[in-house]
């Protein structure tokens, strides 16, 4: 039989904001009817609470302060994968497949991430890419070639005015309860659903061009996204919201397909090595992610235990690091920055939380300790609470070891920014 073609949808600022994760005011039906064919990963997490970190994650299979993205990829802020990092395009070409990118991507500077493709398709928002996708089904379906094409949608992230998605509040609006319900935030994620129903038309299209070109016989589709939903205490921040993300597999004929749903906890740092797993390619030996395709097939298969996110750069210099187990999260803050980086794509900020109940006059503690199972907002910091002196010291331990077996620069002191570096090389020559 051909080797089985890969397809990854890969949208901003997503989160779970989903039918088929519980939201019922948002119009995802396309990838809702996605999930009920096939299968559906109810804790799904991402390494890094941002775009470009995120995405260097998932398509590397390693941290990003082990794929060198510790911040985002574009203009000034510069920050580029490894020189000897292999992007899953690469890694599926030395194995045969034609590789194919919508657009610019965001994992990597942009000229060097795409050289690693065989082709980019044209197209800025979600219906030219849609069309683009579309078009090269119909040139391949005759192709024996097997074939990568890594979808990067722009939406949900909402657009400049006058190019966006209508507001969408025809089924209510749904607020999270660590933002305050109140007009403008109802505002805010009208919008956002709205953006979320183009992105779903999109995907819809896609997936219909698939079985009309004759390719969804032989195709593996995985739809996730690269981080949490673009408000505060979500993106940008280490709280579940902003750690949380969809992730659906679905290939027809599949012996896992038909609607399963898994609640093993899952990190993109295990996408890599669980989709070569799948594909019957062999993982490179500095992965740090591990297969979780025994899973997916009924074999034996060790959940984890923790997952690690992080965060180092993004707007500014804020590090923090987090391990999360089954009952606990605990995060540490390696500077005093304020308590969460806004998120806000409106001019102005239309959302507030409910903790801080005064956002702008507070900051980070040194470390954060939550019971997910009594505090599942995470609004309680337990840290200084003898009762969890132990789960403290344990998670503390077990945060450091990761740090320490994955050479995380922070432990060495500030890792130096690309526009440092541009900088300091200014000086040097004045």
């Amino acid at each position: 039989m051909q080797q089985a073609n890969l397809v990854v949808f890969v949208p901003h600022d997503l989160g779970q904001h989903l039918g088929c994760y519980g939201i019922d005011t948002v119009h995802s039906e396309h990838i809702d009817r996605l999930a009920a064919a096939g299968v559906r990963f109810s804790r799904s997490f991402c390494a890094a609470p941002q775009c470009s970190p995120s995405r260097a994650t998932l398509f590397s299979g390693r941290y990003p302060h082990s794929n060198g993205v510790m911040g985002l990829t574009h203009g000034d802020f510069a920050w580029e994968l490894n020189a000897k990092e292999r992007h899953l395009a690469e890694l599926l070409q030395d194995a045969g497949y034609y590789s194919v990118l919508t657009a610019s991507g965001h994992e990597d500077q942009q000229q060097k991430h795409l050289a690693r493709f065989d082709e980019i398709l044209p197209g800025d928002y979600c219906d030219s890419r849609a069309d683009a996708v579309v078009d090269f089904f119909k040139r391949w379906q005759d192709n024996e070639q097997p074939f990568f094409v890594e979808i990067e949608f722009f939406e949900p992230h909402r657009l400049p005015v006058g190019y966006g998605s209508a507001p969408d509040y025809e089924n209510g609006v749904t607020v999270p309860p660590y933002i305050l319900d109140e007009h403008s935030s109802r505002e805010d994620f009208a919008e956002f659903q709205g953006a979320i129903r183009s992105l779903d038309q999109a995907v819809g299209r896609i997936m219909q061009g698939l079985e009309e070109a004759g390719l969804g016989e032989n195709t593996l589709v995985v739809f996730t996204a690269d981080h949490g939903i673009p408000f505060p205490r979500a993106k940008c921040s280490l709280y579940d919201p902003g750690l949380e993300v969809p992730l659906i597999f679905w290939q027809k004929g599949a012996e896992w397909m038909g609607g399963r749903i898994f609640d093993a906890m899952i990190s993109n740092v295990d996408y890599v090595p669980t989709l070569l797993d799948l594909l019957g390619l062999s993982t490179p030996d500095n992965v740090q992610g591990r297969s979780f395709a025994n899973l997916l097939r009924a074999e034996p298969y060790q959940p984890r235990t923790e997952i690690f996110a992080e965060l180092t750069y993004h707007d500014y210099y804020d590090p923090r690091r987090c391990i999360r187990t089954e009952r606990h999260k605990l995060i540490l803050n390696f500077t005093a920055a304020p308590f969460f980086m806004d998120p806000s794509q409106s001019w102005r900020p239309k959302c507030v939380t409910v903790k801080p109940d005064r956002p702008a006059y507070a900051y980070h503690p040194s470390v954060e300790l939550y019971d997910l199972e009594t505090d599942p907002l995470e609004f309680t910091n337990l840290a200084d609470y003898p009762g969890y002196a132990d789960v403290r010291l344990d998670l503390l331990e077990r945060l450091k070891m990761w740090m320490v077996d994955t050479r995380d620069p922070l432990l060495q002191g500030v890792p130096v920014s690309p526009m440092h570096r541009r900088a300091w090389a200014e000086l040097s020559i004045s």
